[in-house]
């Protein structure tokens, strides 16, 4: 696979995003008695959403599909080095289905009103990935994966309650990962539009060079 120049940018943001995410899931946020519903990884993953829809729109689909894949690559090789490889099964079976996904979405949207590609593409990926991510990376089903993240076997069983319901502290660790990456997903809008006319799609920019 050969890679413009021009896209490495976009790649090293990706792996460096992926990896930092990777690390940081193992982390409960120990803040307004949120520990047990929200880790730090949910706060840096829904950038790399941003950087992909950025890729697209500047080169479109087959340069975003170099960024997720090669900075896949790359961060899951970091990941096995910063966390451990259930943890890099999880991230990478969740970041290359919910990437590819977002990709397609953002394709089909991207003539639309500006926000509707990213909004829409990002959040539809951010379900698939917090699905895929927290299954196989928590769920004891997959527990053969590895013996965890340096917590007791089963910890991440444990029932917790969110209001009257209980669930096991994954699902909920899930439940709080997503409401972030919603509110995060929204704000990326911020820096996506400032970034429209900078980054505008490359055959645009051509014809007003022009």
């Amino acid at each position: 696979m050969t890679i413009s120049r021009s896209v490495l940018p976009f790649v090293a943001a990706m792996a460096f995003i992926v990896a930092a995410s990777n690390y940081l899931v193992q982390f409960p946020f120990r803040h307004f008695g949120l520990d047990e519903i929200l880790t730090w990884g949910a706060f840096t993953y829904p950038v790399a959403f941003l950087v992909t829809d950025l890729t697209n729109r500047r080169f479109g689909t087959r340069a975003a599909r170099q960024v997720v894949v090669a900075g896949f690559v790359l961060a899951v090789i970091m990941s096995i080095w910063l966390a451990t490889p259930r943890i890099a099964v999880a991230s990478g079976s969740a970041f290359l289905a919910a990437q590819l996904l977002d990709i397609a979405i953002f394709d089909r949207l991207r003539r639309e009103v500006w926000w509707r590609a990213p909004l829409t593409s990002s959040l539809v990926g951010s379900v698939l990935d917090t699905i895929i991510f927290f299954s196989l990376a928590f769920a004891s089903i997959f527990a053969f994966l590895d013996t965890g993240l340096g917590l007791p076997d089963g910890s991440l069983a444990f029932p917790v309650a969110w209001g009257a319901v209980e669930m096991p502290l994954w699902v909920s660790l899930a439940l709080g990962d997503f409401s972030v990456k919603i509110l995060i997903d929204l704000l990326m809008l911020l820096p996506y539009g400032a970034l429209l006319r900078v980054l505008m799609p490359l055959e645009t920019a051509r014809r007003s060079v022009g």
